[in-house]
């Protein structure tokens, strides 16, 4: 069963135009926390209709959290061009003004998977009206993500345990650099035998979204 009500397309707009984006709402009158959710690579193909990307939405509308995907600037029918991920981060600012118009009351968090949580942790880290962000294929090996040291709100980190893109020795290390308050508030989940793209291992990524969104929120309620 789904708490959703509505699944529609919605156009955006960020400095480079119209972006294209799909806004599952919920059901739910009070929402604890409403999501962006950020695609990987564009020049890779990546899209909002990325399957890691899909089970994030998936996972959300499970527990009754309105979650919005959308492709980056130069993707689909997003207007603009790509910007090797500067421009990208004004995307994703755009993303979190249509959900804080749509919930303005309500807090908001930031997920990505691999490209997409590079820009979108960065975005989340720095906007005070995301409380909390997620990183899924976080590529820590060739993406400098230290600037995640001075994030001052939770962080979850999911992992496959063989990320060609973000070896999990990789990412705990990063973790590890960061100042104690910072660690205190990271948890980190290696997906056993997941590659980057957690191929075959979906099922694990809900869980772990799940378990680490109902222990922030005891509210939610799985369906």
């Amino acid at each position: 069963m789904s708490h959703t009500q509505a699944h529609r397309g919605v156009s955006i707009h960020s400095p480079a135009g119209r972006l294209e984006a799909l806004f599952w709402s919920t059901a739910l009158h009070s929402p604890p926390v409403a999501a962006v959710v950020c695609h990987p690579h564009p020049l890779f193909g990546g899209t909002m209709h990325n399957k890691v990307v899909y089970q994030v939405a998936r996972t959300l509308d499970r527990l009754g959290i309105p979650s919005l995907r959308f492709n980056f600037r130069g993707v689909g029918l997003s207007e603009g061009k790509h910007d090797r991920g500067r421009g990208e981060q004004d995307d994703v600012r755009a993303a979190l003004d249509f959900l804080s118009g749509e919930y303005p009351r309500i807090p908001l968090l930031v997920a990505g998977f691999s490209f997409g949580s590079w820009v979108g942790l960065r975005v989340g880290c720095e906007d005070s009206r995301a409380i909390e962000v997620i990183g899924l294929g976080a590529p820590v090996g060739d993406s400098d993500f230290s600037y995640l040291g001075a994030c001052a709100k939770p962080i979850l980190f999911v992992q496959g345990e063989n990320d060609q893109y973000g070896a999990p020795e990789k990412l705990k290390a990063l973790v590890n650099s960061f100042p104690e308050a910072t660690r205190r508030e990271t948890r980190i989940v290696v997906v056993p035998a997941a590659d980057h793209f957690f191929a075959g291992h979906l099922a694990e990524v809900d869980a772990a979204l799940a378990s680490w969104l109902t222990a922030r929120h005891p509210d939610l309620v799985e369906k």
